[in-house]
């Protein structure tokens, strides 16, 4: 009995730890996306004032 609820415990760690991960690529794509934008945003500006 004690190794089946061990086995379940570990397995809800794993499909826990699973999310965490989905959610901390997703976090990083989010902010690389936004340091994109906003690199591109900066860039124009810069060459709106220096023309």
């Amino acid at each position: 009995m004690r190794y089946i609820l061990a086995a379940l415990l570990a397995l809800m760690a794993f499909s826990g730890c699973s999310n965490t991960w989905h959610g901390v690529k997703e976090d990083s794509r989010n902010a690389a996306q936004w340091t994109k934008e906003k690199v591109h945003n900066g860039a124009e500006w810069v060459g709106e004032k220096t023309e």
